[in-house]
């Protein structure tokens, strides 16, 4: 078992230096910029004024990032200042303004007033929760690469659930996504609050379990109004027990619509997180339909396009970003049948009672994809 658990911490820190958030106003003059609203129940660090790992109790505290996407770059890659060396916006991933708001209510009118220069019906809002083993800058600069590469429209919202952001703090990310569905919940009611027509969850490994967890917790106090917003749910290699999943969806009932969950079977960190919770797979390294065959789910297997330890390909890939950015037309998707679905990915396609399965062809055998 101790060799398993070193491989386990080789892999996850085996990754580039740990990013922050660096403040430069005049790179807006040159990379391109998303606005991501925030809330976060991590604490602030009264030193330096930064989002901690430390979790806050009984409150979430919310706000807005102006974030530079630089010109020069790969798509799929994000790029932080090197240390030492003055930050340059074009080619690091730089923020060029900050608003923190002073309660709810503030930030819910600011978000209203972003929703509203779209048109009634298209005010969409992505709301992104990241996944075990991130900084708050992290995953604030991963959904601004996200919604930049994918293109995502309308707005986009990040939770920020208190992770270590240590590869040795697996427990404590664990018990922190637990202590995390209440800021989750108000959030996605102050995102509902504010005018949004349609919301799609977008959650990451741990972060697939703290959103399972919280849509449990809606479906049972019975909120019709934030569940009935819900327009789809995305999970990237959920690191959730099988079993749990099912229950949680069963708790549930009607599951969000798409419901979709990107796995690979040769995701090596789910495989070693499987081996050392002593279960077969995760729901993100799932191998048999049959397990959910039951849920009205799309799994869509991604090992074709695996990059590094194929935990994060639908984000890291290159080439997948790319296929579906323009296969892929987001409110359509959303709002059509599972046929219709089924139809925006190239591969093989199952069908097992309720659940389908698709498993991406790479991308030298379809015709006309012309994706470098």
């Amino acid at each position: 078992m101790r060799h398993l658990a070193v491989l386990f911490l080789i892999l996850l820190t085996a990754c580039a230096e740990r990013g922050v958030i660096t403040l430069l106003p005049e790179a807006a003059d040159i990379g391109h910029v998303r606005t991501v609203y925030f809330g976060t129940t991590r604490q602030t660090n009264p030193e330096t004024g930064t989002f901690d790992t430390k979790r806050l109790r009984k409150a979430v505290s919310y706000g807005r990032y102006d974030i530079s996407i630089p010109p020069d770059r790969k798509v799929g890659k994000i790029a932080w200042p090197k240390r030492g060396a003055a930050p340059d916006p074009r080619t690091d991933f730089l923020t060029t303004q900050e608003d923190l708001f002073d309660d709810a209510g503030a930030f819910r009118a600011n978000l209203a007033g972003a929703l509203r220069e779209n048109q009634r019906g298209q005010r969409d809002v992505t709301v992104f929760i990241h996944g075990f083993n991130n900084t708050f800058a992290e995953g604030m600069y991963r959904i601004a690469q996200m919604a930049n590469d994918l293109d995502l429209p309308g707005v986009t919202v990040h939770y920020a659930w208190p992770s270590a952001g240590n590869p040795l703090g697996y427990v404590y990310d664990r018990d922190s996504a637990l202590f995390a569905r209440d800021g989750l919940e108000r959030l996605l009611s102050e995102v509902a609050g504010a005018g949004a027509d349609r919301i799609v969850v977008v959650a990451h490994s741990m972060g697939a379990a703290l959103t399972m967890e919280t849509l449990r917790q809606i479906s049972i106090r019975g909120d019709k109004r934030v569940m009935g917003r819900i327009a789809g749910v995305v999970l990237i290699s959920p690191d959730i027990d099988v079993d749990v999943f099912h229950e949680q969806a069963t708790a549930i009932g009607t599951l969000p619509q798409p419901f979709i969950i990107f796995s690979s079977k040769r995701d090596r960190a789910l495989a070693l997180s499987a081996r050392l919770t002593g279960q077969r797979d995760r729901l993100g390294s799932l191998k048999d339909l049959s397990e959910v065959a039951d849920l009205k789910v799309t799994v869509v297997d991604v090992a074709a396009f695996n990059t590094g330890d194929g935990h994060f390909n639908v984000a890291n890939s290159p080439t997948l970003i790319r296929l579906l950015s323009r296969i892929t037309d987001v409110n359509a998707a959303f709002d059509s049948d599972q046929t219709g679905r089924t139809g925006l990915l190239p591969g093989v396609v199952l069908t097992v009672q309720s659940a389908t399965q698709i498993i991406l062809s790479p991308v030298t055998t379809i015709v006309g994809a012309n994706v470098p």
